[in-house]
């Protein structure tokens, strides 16, 4: 299910890079500062934060950072389990 997931994320990225690709001729920046300048300024930065979102997903970032974070869920069940263990010894030696 992974790959397919992967897939998903790798046509959203290539239609984001072809979206960006046709309308960047077509924005105009040279009229000087004005809401025409804005539009296409703000346009760019959201379609940059859409393909370096994809770009994030494909690479496997958070992938890595998932098995850090298991890791460390693992050492902390098994500090909680030695507590419950010993608080279960102590309360039977009472």
């Amino acid at each position: 299910m992974r790959k397919k997931s992967k897939f998903k994320h790798s046509v959203y990225l290539l239609v984001a890079l072809a979206m960006l690709l046709y309308a960047l001729p077509k924005l105009s920046f040279q009229n000087g500062p004005g809401w025409v300048l804005g539009f296409g300024i703000v346009w760019c930065i959201f379609a940059f934060m859409v393909i370096a979102s994809h770009l994030h997903f494909i690479i496997g970032v958070d992938e890595e950072k998932q098995k850090r974070l298991d890791a460390v869920r693992k050492a902390k069940l098994a500090q909680w389990q030695g507590k419950w263990n010993e608080e279960g010894r102590v309360s039977q030696r009472s």
